[in-house]
């Protein structure tokens, strides 16, 4: 808001004396007359180091001998702002409004005291009006106050227009990069989000934290090889920052490859600490490599920085139930879902240790409560198919049409109701679903021999599958 250069018009010695001349009159001495322009320099001095009560003083003194100085009531109304007394800031600058003072800082500070009010809309108008006001070296900063704001309004579209207008003015504006790009996450345009670093670094190839933004950008897609491309490329250029490690590191356990996953966690912990979810990741890959007892030791170094880590707990129940000992298992899933009930997931774990188990009722209650919170696990509801199968194909068939009739977006469904359909003899029915099946997605058709292995050996289906 304020020139930091000032200073550089007037020699360190007489800022020094006028300093102490000050910290003396705070102590009850007389400070006399001084320049309108150095008290200026003084006022700055303090707002420029974070002295804001000393700022609020100066400008207090200065206005008893300048009391005309509307600068110096600026001044004021940046000094409450800044601690805080936003309606007298306000006020005030109403009042220099009124006396037709619309400078370029005046608007710009009246914005920001909006902001700080969660006033967007009012926000809104006054940075519009500094940007209008503005000198085209003070425009970076404003577009991104006036982005900030349409974002939290809601309207990230406008949000949208103001970055590119700021990237245009300045194509070296990373922050407003990652406004963008964090707009377009918002809006679910993970695709623009890549255009968008992918733009920025073909003109900045060394900026490791757009290829750092690229890559989320990508595991966002469930694009985990580009992801870890973009990641690689961000480790050559910075091999010291942290939190790519750990990112790539999720990829790499997204693609299953659990080694390369482990040794990423472990340099993101050498590099950042000891961190409790890559502690608990690591147990994670270990579990799936069947290194349960290094699986088991992991998980618990998590929960010693982070007991109540959902994730590690259930990681401790699932080598329970891995090792046989279910019902010790179950204790520790169950855990899990107390300290995150709204996670599908656990529930669906559960549902298969006590199904493991033969307490039918209790894995029935977990299955409907994962596919509760989360209608598209194929997965899970395949599992509970089998489990109503067993006591019933009628009523599993049953259960599955009334699911469909509710929740149409699960793809496997269809797939399901193919070998529901053969087992309850309505064989013709079956072929010509299946047919429908592989019409309108082969890959997800061809499903059908996992669920349904003796399928394999049906000629109809074989064929329709080989055409």
């Amino acid at each position: 808001m304020f020139d930091d250069e000032e200073e550089d018009a007037f020699d360190d010695k007489n800022l020094n004396e006028e300093l102490a001349r000050f910290d003396a009159f705070i102590n009850g001495e007389s400070f006399g007359f001084l320049d309108s322009d150095r008290w200026e320099l003084l006022i700055d001095h303090f707002l420029l180091n974070g002295q804001y009560s000393k700022a609020l003083m100066c400008t207090e003194e200065a206005l008893s001998q300048f009391s005309y100085n509307n600068l110096f009531k600026l001044r004021m109304a940046q000094c409450y702002s800044a601690i805080g007394k936003l309606k007298e800031s306000i006020n005030l600058l109403s009042d220099l409004e009124r006396l037709e003072m619309n400078s370029f800082e005046l608007l710009l500070t009246k914005g920001s005291v909006f902001s700080q009010l969660k006033d967007s809309k009012n926000a809104i108008r006054y940075f519009t009006s500094a940007l209008q006001a503005a000198s085209k070296e003070d425009r970076d900063e404003i577009y991104l106050d006036l982005a900030v704001e349409y974002e939290n309004d809601g309207n990230y579209k406008a949000a949208l227009k103001v970055l590119s207008e700021a990237v245009k003015s300045n194509p070296n504006n990373e922050s407003a990069i990652y406004e963008i790009a964090f707009c377009y996450d918002y809006l679910g345009e993970y695709e623009n989000s890549i255009k968008c670093y992918s733009d920025f670094i073909d003109e900045n190839p060394y900026s490791f934290t757009a290829w750092y933004n690229l890559g989320n950008a990508h595991s966002k897609l469930e694009d985990f090889d580009k992801a870890i491309w973009a990641y690689d490329y961000c480790i050559l250029i910075n091999d010291d920052f942290g939190p790519v490690y750990f990112n790539i590191a999720n990829a790499f356990l997204a693609k299953e490859n659990f080694t390369k996953a482990i040794e990423y966690f472990h340099k993101c912990i050498e590099l950042d600490g000891d961190d409790p979810v890559a502690l608990c990741y690591i147990g994670e890959c270990h579990e799936q490599l069947d290194d349960l007892e290094l699986a088991k030791m992991f998980y618990k170094l998590s929960l010693e920085l982070a007991p109540l880590l959902p994730d590690a707990w259930l990681g401790l129940g699932i080598i329970e139930d891995l090792e046989d000992n279910t019902r010790e298992g179950i204790t520790l899933i169950k855990k899990a879902s107390d300290l995150d009930p709204e996670n599908a997931g656990i529930y669906h774990v559960l549902a298969g240790a006590y199904e493991k188990i033969e307490e039918f009722e209790n894995a029935d209650e977990n299955y409907q409560l994962a596919l509760a919170l989360d209608p598209n696990d194929e997965e899970c509801l395949t599992n509970y198919i089998s489990l109503l199968k067993k006591a019933s194909v009628q009523n599993a068939f049953d259960y599955l049409i009334n699911f469909e009739g509710i929740k149409q977006e699960n793809k496997i469904v269809i797939v399901l109701k193919v070998s529901l359909l053969w087992g309850l003899g309505s064989k013709v029915d079956s072929i010509q679903l299946f047919k429908e099946c592989i019409e309108i997605n082969k890959l997800k058709a061809l499903e059908l021999f996992e669920i349904h292995p003796s399928l394999k050996t049906v000629s109809e289906f074989v064929l329709l599958a080989d055409n």
